[in-house]
């Protein structure tokens, strides 16, 4: 058996003025043949789990390409079209494959095409035609279409979040991708997405009711049930179909998966009450935070959620931090300019400049006036499941800046979410040792940073990734929905 293995994944956050182009891709990863398995082979990532399942399984993965960039606002046309068209070429010259196997994201949009990641499974599907199966691994925070799911033969989402598990979910896919080539199933499946947002910290699958529901996920295999998913969907896409989904995969039972993918919406629906939160503002989380015995502090930049395409350079935390008299604090802020001058100014020496602030202008940039301690090249690598499952790591040339109080600036080139704690033990810093971290995250950071935090308080801050979907406007979203719409509407949408 030969089965094609590639990707794409973008998560696209339609609220950024920014766009993705190739190039956001080529600095991200963009890998063809052979690269593929040096870049992920040995990666927490699905593809890792399609690779890993090739080595146990009686089959052989044939490499095409694999993208992947920082998120950020939707895909240049350009761009989507670029990469579709080499992903497509590469599938049909992969010459005769029994399956095809693809990592996608499932919230990807292109300035022309708000359902990328529909568009991409339609034009595979047409290559490969309509009996070869076409299973594709989605993100957790996949916005699945009916067209996603009408293309593909299977969808395999993650189950967790942070996402821990998603070499364990590759082979999962790999598995289906197998037994669909070789006759021994045929998979079929129902998708359904129950009218409503999830808040962000809501979606935490280690909290209630999430951790019950993924539970459900577990079902029998014997009674045809192959595999199911439960997406808690990105907010941050004004999308059609934005929101949470419930798939359910089984062995040529479409009345099963139909049925089972009813019950799931339906628990999910029944529980939205408790799928919310209400994290406190700027001034009362840092009050909360240096009133706090059990050190450090993580203070969660949920506005500026470089997971979800934020700015990454807010300051409005560590502006009211030195406001309120913090020492020993750690920030990261995205800004090119500022590692510049500290690179002309070198190592040891002081440098007084604005950092931040250069896009997200909900509180101006920050004057730093402190010693540069270190320039760093940015790359590190982490060898632990965490979200995201990258290995290799490049936060782009970095420098870190020492001001009075101890408190550290570090300064990087690229945009870089804090999924590993190598992006601060990289360039010396022990970060058990702070008072106050400051983490521009929600949720994915925590199987980094957990483990080490004596405290941690999420902060409704302002900014592209604000927590509460209900900050937001939205055109292209399908109403009714909660929380955007009184709720006896919504229900009333939902009961037809």
């Amino acid at each position: 058996m030969r089965i094609a293995i590639g990707g794409l994944m973008h998560e696209s956050n339609t609220f950024a003025e920014s766009r993705t182009d190739l190039a956001a891709f080529e600095t991200g990863g963009l890998e063809t043949g052979d690269g593929i398995a040096r870049r992920w082979g040995d990666a927490h990532h699905e593809v890792g789990g399609f690779l890993e399942a090739a080595r146990e399984l009686p089959f052989e993965a044939v490499p095409t390409l694999m993208a992947w960039a920082t998120p950020a606002g939707p895909l240049t046309a350009a761009a989507f079209q670029e990469l579709t068209d080499r992903l497509v070429e590469r599938i049909e010259r992969a010459g005769p494959v029994d399956a095809v196997l693809l990592a996608l994201h499932g919230a990807m949009v292109a300035e022309n095409e708000p359902d990328a990641d529909g568009a991409i499974l339609a034009r595979v599907r047409e290559l490969i035609g309509p009996r070869r199966p076409l299973i594709a691994s989605l993100d957790y925070h996949g916005n699945v279409s009916q067209r996603m799911a009408e293309a593909s033969d299977a969808l395999v989402a993650y189950r967790t979040y942070p996402h821990v598990d998603q070499r364990a979910r590759g082979k999962d896919a790999a598995r289906i991708a197998l037994g669909a080539a070789s006759g021994a199933i045929r998979p079929v499946q129902a998708l359904r997405k129950p009218p409503m947002l999830i808040h962000l910290l809501a979606q935490e699958t280690s909290r209630e009711p999430l951790r019950m529901l993924m539970d459900e996920l577990e079902m029998d295999r014997s009674q045809g049930f192959l595999d199911a998913s439960l997406l808690a969907g990105f907010p941050y896409a004004d999308v059609a179909e934005a929101g949470p989904a419930c798939i359910v995969v089984t062995d040529n039972n479409p009345t099963l998966a139909a049925e089972a993918a009813d019950h799931l919406a339906a628990r999910l629906w029944s529980l939205r009450k408790e799928l919310t939160a209400a994290p406190p503002e700027p001034k009362a989380a840092v009050r909360q935070a240096l009133a706090a015995r059990d050190t450090p502090v993580v203070l969660v930049d949920l506005g500026d959620n470089i997971g979800g395409g934020s700015a990454a350079d807010s300051t409005v935390l560590i502006h009211e931090l030195l406001a309120q008299g913090a020492t020993r604090t750690i920030v990261v802020l995205h800004d090119p300019i500022a590692v510049s001058e500290c690179v002309e100014a070198g190592v040891g020496n002081t440098v007084r400049l604005s950092a931040g602030g250069r896009v997200d202008h909900h509180a101006p940039p920050l004057p730093v006036a402190g010693r540069v301690r270190v320039v760093h090249d940015g790359k590190y690598v982490e060898d632990l499941p965490r979200h995201g499952g990258i290995r290799a790591n490049d936060q782009g040339l970095t420098a870190v800046i020492e001001m009075d109080g101890e408190n550290l600036v570090v300064l990087n080139s690229l945009r870089h979410p804090p999924f590993s704690l190598g992006q601060l033990t990289s360039l010396g810093i022990r970060p058990e040792e702070a008072r106050v971290i400051v983490v521009k995250a929600a949720v994915a950071y925590k199987a980094a940073y957990e483990p080490i935090a004596g405290t941690i308080i999420p902060v409704d801050t302002p900014g592209l990734t604000a927590a509460n979907p209900a900050r937001y406007t939205y055109t292209r979203i399908r109403r009714p929905i909660l929380p955007l719409d009184p709720e006896p509407l919504v229900e009333a949408a939902f009961s037809r």
